[in-house]
């Protein structure tokens, strides 16, 4: 092995100039992979990250979901923007991957460039935009548009994808490290004697390792060779190996010690995903109840203009039966002072409706200045699912008798899918809700800080050892021979090193910080566990409340429309008052906007239940699967 290292780096056989051929390729090839470009060090980082992110999601939910940090590039917030011609500020404004190309920019392709396409293609045809129409969404598509758009659900992706960074590095302290270095030093001394030149070319590998159980190995192989150009030019080769290895015995040693920062890096990519999932589901109902919100102000801006259009027919008829003396003139100004009044409404019903629909685009991150409206049909398919048949409400009003008395929504026969036992929705929510996970882990990661703190008080105790064979060489040794690799010519050493306890006034104080951090954890625990029993009881409350008032809303709408007819019948028949027709039009409106707002009201409280138990499922695409009581009573049989 001597003569062939010799012979490759003085070239003086055939063979010698063979390795050295070998061996300068090998050196250009090691050079080639070390110094990657960005953008393959970018993919494969991305590429192991992904690979984190699968692992911990079938750690944290049993299974893996489709996951992408990059963004679509074609935006329906750009396509808006572009397609509508509405103002933006700049390049920034559409996406990054419209943004100008700096100077020095490290990879070939533009920023953001590799975006995915926006939803799916029969997404894609269901949004076309219209020129000088507004772009109708229907709840569907309200949700996917918000997983595709909405800042905060990028956000938390870039959380989980950060926290996988993290993990990975963390996962770098204990793998194998390699370092190689290539120097070539020309120097030129020149003194009394005369005037010396010469050359060093040295090169070097090391490999590091550091175990869990806290040791740390390194070894490094280093070759120099060493030229005189002057002086009868004389040159020297130089072999170097050495080994070092460090064992901490007392403080600072053990799996539990050292990969502390590993295990806790693990956990954080497990929370993010945890607190992802539980912003999918609220995210989703936030846009379920913006949407509904706007459908009703929606609903109100037509009630209050029918209700408008018919005071004003009122009024124009009072004017009639005033000039033929049938009703006083004080009767024609209280028509009129009601159709000005109902005019008035009628307009900021309006601009409420406009306000509450900016407040929506502003949720799923479109410009407020977008031209959309939402499907009113899906407020219909709403009452018609939730209200009961007219029929059905005829029989129910009481016209004699005693009052009704109010029936818990545990035994009644009109409860609804979702109305359940209070402490089967707490047991559910228990075992569901996701950020509870997270705050329970958070005492766990409290009770390690406590152990990791209390081992930092403890005396160091360390054992470190090294061996060295061989020489190096430089210039002012090229005239001695080739250094040699042997092992009875090595240096050894062994230090055993302590460190009293003495002074541990910061790692006292640190662990009695410690404790108070555990309580707070402890604490965290108890609060949100009391949040969640309090907000399952109010939502279960709201629930049965709305279904009362849905029942009592429908019948005041019936009696409303009938009470209308009747005044108009009676004002014909000059047995009733102008003013009792215009207050039973405005009593119309009012049961028309409470029987709308009950049914919203109570689909609202069933998409909140869902949401506080944890049991509403999304997918990444933004869509949700309801909880059934079927699973439940499913479970129950088992």
């Amino acid at each position: 092995m001597q003569w062939i290292l010799k012979g490759i780096v003085k070239g003086k056989s055939i063979l010698g100039k063979v390795c050295l051929l070998i061996f300068s390729l090998f050196c250009l090839l090691f050079i080639q992979i070390a110094c990657q470009t960005p953008s393959h060090s970018r993919f494969k980082i991305d590429g192991r990250v992904s690979a984190i992110i699968k692992e911990k999601q079938k750690q944290a939910l049993g299974d893996v979901q489709d996951f992408s940090l990059e963004r679509p590039s074609e935006l329906l917030r750009r396509r808006l923007l572009l397609e509508q011609r509405l103002p933006y500020a700049g390049e920034a404004s559409l996406g990054t991957d419209k943004l100008k190309r700096i100077q020095h920019w490290p990879e070939d392709a533009h920023p953001g460039g590799g975006g995915l396409p926006d939803l799916s293609q029969k997404q894609s045809l269901l949004l076309k935009l219209e020129e000088k129409k507004p772009l109708q969404l229907s709840l569907i598509q309200a949700l996917q548009i918000g997983a595709r758009n909405s800042f905060s659900y990028q956000d938390y992706k870039e959380n989980i994808f950060r926290a996988a960074l993290n993990l990975d590095l963390e996962r770098d302290a204990f793998r194998n490290s390699f370092q190689g270095q290539v120097e070539s030093l020309f120097s030129t001394t020149s003194t009394a004697e005369g005037t010396v030149r010469g050359t060093e070319q040295s090169g070097a590998v090391r490999l590091g390792r550091k175990l869990k159980s806290g040791a740390k190995l390194t070894t490094a192989l280093a070759v120099d060779l060493a030229n005189l150009l002057t002086l009868g030019g004389a040159s020297s080769f130089g072999i170097l190996a050495d080994a070092t290895i460090s064992v901490p015995l007392l403080r600072g040693s053990g799996k539990h010690i050292v990969a502390e920062a590993l295990t806790q890096a693990e956990r954080e990519v497990v929370y993010s995903i945890y607190k992802f999932e539980r912003f999918k589901q609220t995210f989703a109902v936030d846009i379920a109840i913006e949407y509904l919100q706007v459908l009703r102000q929606l609903d109100q801006v037509v009630n209050a203009e029918e209700n408008y259009h018919s005071l004003t027919a009122s009024a124009r008829r009072s004017r009639r039966l005033a000039d033929a003396g049938r009703i006083t003139e004080i009767q024609v100004d209280q028509a009129v002072q009601d159709e000005l009044r109902a005019r008035n409404r009628w307009i900021s019903s309006k601009e409420a409706y406009k306000s509450s629909l900016d407040s929506f685009k502003h949720l799923l991150d479109l410009p407020p200045d977008a031209e959309i409206e939402l499907d009113r049909s899906e407020l219909q398919k709403l009452v018609e699912q939730t209200l009961p048949k007219r029929g059905e409400v005829l029989q129910e009003i009481p016209l004699s008798g005693a009052p009704e008395e109010l029936v818990s929504h545990q035994n009644s026969e009109k409860s609804g899918l979702l109305e359940i036992e209070e402490t089967v929705a707490i047991r559910l929510a228990f075992e569901n809700r996701l950020d509870l996970r997270v705050t329970q882990g958070k005492v766990d990661d409290a009770q390690r800080a406590v152990v990791i703190a209390a081992d930092a008080l403890g005396a160091e105790l360390t054992l470190s050892g090294g061996a060295k064979f061989g020489e190096g060489r430089s210039i002012a040794t090229a005239r001695q021979k080739d250094a040699r690799l042997l092992a009875d010519k090595g240096a050894y050493s062994a230090l055993l090193a302590l460190d009293l306890p003495f002074e541990r006034t910061a790692e006292s104080i640190a662990y009695r910080n410690s404790f108070i951090l555990l309580e707070r954890a402890v604490r965290d625990v108890q609060l949100l566990e009391d949040q969640i029993k309090l907000s399952l009881r109010q939502k279960i409350r709201d629930l049965m409340e709305s279904r009362e008032s849905l029942q009592i809303q429908s019948k005041s709408v019936y009696v409303a429309q009938k009470r209308v007819k009747s005044s108009n019948l009676f004002l014909e028949a000059g047995r009733a008052q102008i003013r009792d027709l215009l207050e039973a039009q405005d009593a119309l409106l009012s049961a028309q906007n409470g029987l709308t707002s009950a049914v919203i009201n109570y689909r609202i409280a069933e998409l909140a239940l869902q949401r506080d138990m944890g049991v509403l499922k999304v997918d990444e695409k933004g869509l949700w699967k309801e909880y059934s009581l079927r699973e439940l009573n499913t479970r129950g049989n088992k």
